[in-house]
């Protein structure tokens, strides 16, 4: 370590200490074990070794330390997964470790995915870029009910966790996990605002986002615990709509959402009896396409290229969805993503978040069949990186070729020919430019160049222009689809006369 970065450490870990005092002067500090309790009540997991309950678990997540492979690790930087059962005492083995997360969630199995998911205890929101300022504005936005009153307020390190305590548990039914995925989202951008946080950007996270253990180590080292102190009580999930703002329709929209989950088991049989053969019966899956690598490709240059910080970790979470998307082998995957380290830890300014293995491990458990559906707009808010919308406003190639021929036949007749071919001649760098985007519609230009083995100048020229007049699409020529309106009036028109 640098002694710019020593130098830097130790500012965090004064700052760590500052806030502690701080809170401590206003709050009551709570112990690990009372902290787990109120948020788990007795009898909320499964007792140790009495399976006849039935019920779910807690799961931590305990990841490699820095300096080493300790009993915990299983393989190389693989984290091992530790079951915590209604007495607790799970806990105490835990909590020395370095880095160690665990979400407010019970879990049927070992595995922390949506589908093993129970029951939700309480909403977290995890505040990057906290310092003494944004701290004190955070307890005031609170006490003048501005944003809601957290449960807790958890010291994480160099940020803050606020808990909110839920009265009653929210089963993980995956209708209601859409809901409080969306509410999430939403009250996350009310929590996390100029005064609260000095970096602009909110940071989305999912509902099935794990965090520190209290009591266990925080990026400062050991030595500087997760400290949690208590706020105000347990909240009821509806009043957490009241700060979700009325003029974008989004509170409506959530409740819309709400009134609509609570639609029993028993009616969803009666209402859709194929679904309940399937999904409950027969316990199938959801089916999904199966996705070129190129995607993965894609993406990966993507997160290598234009993430910021506030999203490294998502842009590595993001990666192993892709991969289990496309069928990347987990070995690739894992190369792929620790070499991305180095540089993601380059980015950060003055040391304040440093980027290591413990984030990669800990993104990397989205590698699971579960997440292959995670939708793309969701991936868009985590990541901070925009997603293109597809040129064939999500028509299947074979339809949109069918409506673009018509397009072209009809343009022809309005000019009087007999062939389309007539009069066109062919652009070959053009053709050649406009056929590789099609076939790699997130490709760079460099992949393009390298593919095609055009110029750098003749990529640059073609890379945004009108697609050519004709081109060669499987075996035939078709004109570009770039219908005027006429044309577009002509083949309703012609659809209709068709259709009678």
């Amino acid at each position: 370590m640098t002694m710019n970065q020593q130098a830097a450490l130790e500012r965090q870990r004064a700052l760590y200490r500052e806030k502690n005092a701080h809170l401590g002067k206003y709050l009551e500090p709570v112990e690990p074990f009372e902290f787990y309790r109120e948020i788990f009540p007795e009898g909320s997991f499964e007792r140790r070794g009495h399976f006849e309950d039935a019920k779910g678990n807690g799961i931590a997540l305990v990841v490699p330390p820095k300096n080493g492979v300790a009993l915990e690790i299983q393989g190389d930087g693989k984290a091992h997964r530790h079951v915590i059962t209604d007495e607790l005492k799970e806990l105490e083995d835990i909590k020395d470790t370095e880095f160690t997360i665990m979400s407010p969630i019970s879990y049927f199995g070992r595995k922390r995915n949506g589908k093993n998911a129970r029951y939700l205890y309480a909403m977290v929101f995890d505040l990057d870029g906290v310092g003494m300022p944004q701290l004190r504005d955070t307890l005031h936005q609170m006490n003048k009910d501005i944003i809601p009153k957290a449960t807790f307020v958890v010291n994480s390190g160099t940020g803050l966790h606020l808990y909110y305590v839920l009265t009653e548990p929210i089963p993980m039914y995956p209708h209601n996990q859409k809901i409080l995925k969306e509410l999430k989202y939403a009250l996350t951008r009310q929590i996390w605002n100029r005064f609260t946080s000095s970096i602009r950007e909110p940071q989305m996270q999912g509902i099935l986002q794990g965090f520190r253990v209290v009591g266990t180590g925080t990026k400062l080292g050991k030595e500087y615990p997760v400290v949690a102190y208590r706020y105000g009580g347990a909240v009821e999930l509806e009043k957490l709509f009241d700060y979700i703002p009325d003029s974008n329709g989004e509170q409506q929209r959530i409740q819309a959402l709400m009134r609509k989950s609570r639609l029993s088991l028993a009616e969803a049989k009666e209402k859709y009896p194929d679904w309940y053969e399937r999904r409950v019966v027969k316990k199938e899956r959801r089916g999904r396409w199966t996705v070129k690598r190129d995607l993965y490709d894609w993406w990966l240059h993507r997160i290598a290229d234009e993430i910021r910080v506030g999203h490294r970790f998502y842009g590595i979470m993001t990666l192993a969805i892709y991969a289990k998307k496309c069928g990347i082998d987990e070995e690739e995957l894992r190369h792929d993503a620790f070499a991305l380290i180095k540089p993601y830890d380059d980015m950060s300014v003055e040391d304040i978040n440093r980027f290591t293995k413990d984030d990669v491990v800990c993104a990397l458990e989205m590698f699971n069949e579960d997440y292959v559906t995670f939708p793309r707009d969701d991936i868009a808010k985590i990541s901070g990186l925009t997603m293109p919308v597809n040129k064939r406003n999500w028509r299947k190639q074979k339809d949109h070729l069918e409506i673009a021929r018509a397009i072209r036949d009809i343009g022809v007749r309005q000019k009087g020919k007999k062939d389309w071919r007539d009069g066109n001649g062919r652009h070959n760098a053009e053709w050649e430019v406009y056929r590789w985007r099609q076939q790699h519609p997130e490709g760079r230009k460099a992949d393009c160049i390298r593919d095609t083995g055009l110029s750098k100048p003749t990529v640059y020229k073609w890379w945004d222009s009108e697609p050519p007049a004709v081109w060669q699409e499987d075996g035939h020529m078709v004109a570009r689809v770039r219908p005027s309106q006429a044309l577009s009036d002509l083949l309703v028109e012609a659809l209709k006369k068709d259709g009678d």
